[in-house]
């Protein structure tokens, strides 16, 4: 009996020792799981130039570096979710494009993306569309209204100043001239606008119908009405949840419980090295003020280069302004393709145009030097939100262009003229007297309206440069020369109109285009060759202040910063405006008739 009663305790207290340590006391104590969230916030004007060098080179935020940061969250393992902060972009309808097809490629890595937003108009909401979910506060509010295109006319302002403008075109939907010429628009020009309307507005229905799950219908409905609180955008299925953004994290962690959220604040932002401490600190600080980056090997790795072609066209050099503003000046373009050309270890070059025209003569020289590549290297044009008149102008003689479904584009045409001020002087007290010798002397006068001889010679020459611009484009496009006249007459059309007319041959990304330009120069398609970025930022010390060079006004860098402080309605009004001082040095112009924005 005791060897048994023994044997039971022994056996009785192993079974409780292994109770124990099946079921230890802390049991409902369980490690919670970590979520890597990154979150990335979309704001500002997104150049798609190489913006200012130096300094203040990541202060700024290129379209490049926007893709950049959303391609590493595609590739990175680390992450489960992405936040994507929209706030107010200052984007067109091709970048509106790119960054949609970023967010995709996130998500196609099995990647959520939530995108956050205070309040939405159109183009916020289309972007954030391509996102798995749509957050608004309670306070918030969706502004889809559909589309309204504002041209302001002069042509008044003008008589009541006593000012004559005088202006000719070639081509009648080349509309540059009709803001100076006329107090609205011509049948032509609203036939062209209307077009362009019609086409926008059905993509806007197609995103939002495929993102949201919707027919076109609804949709079309959803528009008719316009304006939502958060709560009824939730209720027509427009977004997921009306909530504040530090209930994110419960959105994230939703059917996942004992989870944790870490969050990547500013996730593949560029960091600023601003260790300028004592001697070799200011040195370096100086360095980056004036825009001397410090001296690398350079690399004979093969190359893409990649040239940005960005502004209005002038001749001369090019100008950037610290807040994104460029202008695409001959001289620096004609030296950025001349380094692509003659580097061996470059094998294709990407032209990426996001350009309204402008200078006739500049467009032709850039034409020329783009011309030298032929049978030396592939070239690949992929248009910007805007690629018309002298933009498409540099773009025609490539062995493919590529567009954006919303690019503007076309706008084959040319426009000419002057301001006359004479009586706007008498107004106020100003006499003028007039010596001359030949009979059209004063053809380029800004005091006196044009003679007939004057208006018939100035007349000719244009009609001769549209002559050159639509031979050369049919060149360019292999396209009969009557087919292509009558496409060009100056007209405009989105990148979708211009592939089914012939002008452009695919629509894709700047990434479609590199991918192609490697096949063209038969390279791996899978191979990760450097991007050589042309032309070099400007220094800090010329955005600021204009560029170092003489013949250039260094008004420009601080007007554009003064720009910066007014409503964006206004802004934009004085940068139509001041564009159009190109007119007072060139005097004839291949440029796009206006600057239209979804409103």
């Amino acid at each position: 009996m005791m060897y048994r009663f023994t044997a039971f305790l022994v056996l009785f207290g192993t079974a409780s020792t292994l109770c124990a340590q099946q079921v230890p006391a802390d049991a409902a104590k369980v490690t919670p799981v970590e979520l890597t969230v990154a979150h990335i916030e979309i704001k500002g004007q997104y150049s798609e130039g190489n913006g200012a060098g130096g300094l203040f080179s990541e202060a700024v935020e290129t379209l490049g570096d926007a893709l950049a940061r959303l391609k590493k969250a595609a590739a990175d393992d680390r992450l489960d979710a992405v936040v994507l902060h929209i706030s107010s972009p200052h984007i067109g309808w091709a970048k509106l494009n790119e960054l949609r097809g970023g967010i995709a490629k996130i998500r196609q890595k099995g990647r959520k993306v939530f995108a956050w937003m205070e309040s939405a108009d159109t183009k916020d909401y289309l972007l954030a569309s391509a996102c798995d979910q749509i957050i608004l506060p309670e306070s918030g509010m969706l502004m889809l209204p559909g589309l309204r295109a504002e041209i302001s006319f002069y042509k008044n302002l003008f008589d009541m100043l006593a000012i004559q403008p005088e202006m000719l075109r070639v081509g009648e939907f080349k509309s540059a001239a009709e803001p100076y010429s006329r107090s609205e628009m011509s049948p032509a020009f609203r036939e062209e606008m209307e077009a362009i309307l019609d086409d926008y507005y059905r993509q806007i229905v197609e995103m939002v119908a495929e993102s949201r799950k919707l027919t076109q219908d609804q949709v079309k409905t959803i528009i008719d009405t316009g304006l939502f609180s958060a709560e009824e955008a939730k209720k027509q299925g427009l977004i997921d949840h009306v909530a504040y953004e530090d209930h994110l994290s419960t959105l994230i962690k939703a059917g996942r419980p004992n989870t944790e959220i870490k969050q990547l604040k500013g996730y593949g932002k560029k960091k600023i090295d601003t260790d300028f401490s004592g001697f070799t600190g200011m040195a370096k600080m100086m360095n980056l003020l004036m825009g001397v980056e410090p001296s690398s090997f350079k690399s004979k790795n093969p190359k893409i280069a990649v040239v940005s072609a960005v502004g209005p066209i002038v001749s001369g050099v090019s100008q950037s302004g610290f807040f994104g503003d460029e202008s695409m000046g001959s001289t620096t373009m004609i030296k950025a393709i001349r380094q692509a050309r003659d580097d061996d270890s470059v094998k294709a070059v990407i032209l990426r145009v996001d350009s309204p025209g402008g200078s006739a003569l500049a467009s032709d020289l850039m034409w020329h030097e783009l011309e030298t590549l032929d049978g030396k290297k592939p070239l690949i044009v992929s248009m910007g939100d805007v690629a018309a008149s002298g933009g498409y102008y540099i773009a025609m003689g490539a062995d493919r262009i590529f567009a954006e479904p919303g690019t503007l584009t076309g706008s084959i045409g040319v426009v000419g003229g002057k301001v006359a001020l004479e009586k706007f002087f008498a107004k106020i007290g100003i006499t003028t007297s007039v010596v001359q010798r030949g009979k059209n002397a004063g053809v380029l006068s800004t005091t006196k309206p044009w003679t007939d001889a004057e208006r018939d010679a100035m007349q000719k020459m244009m009609n001769d440069i549209y002559a050159q611009f639509t031979q050369k484009a049919a060149a360019g496009r292999k396209m009969d020369y009557d087919k292509l006249e009558k496409l060009a007459r100056g007209r405009v059309y989105t990148g979708t109109q211009a592939l089914n007319l012939g002008l452009v041959d695919e629509l894709g990304t700047l990434d479609d285009a590199i991918a192609y330009a490697k096949k063209a120069a038969k390279l791996d398609p899978d191979s990760k060759l450097e991007r050589l970025n042309l032309p070099k930022p400007t220094s800090p010390f010329e955005a600021l202040f204009g560029p170092i060079d003489p013949s250039v006004k260094l008004a420009h860098g601080m007007a554009a910063t003064w720009l910066e402080g007014l409503p964006n309605d206004l802004a934009e009004q004085l940068r139509n405006l001041a564009s159009y001082e190109i007119l007072a040095r060139e005097k004839v112009l291949t440029i796009m008739p206006f600057q239209l924005q979804v409103k």
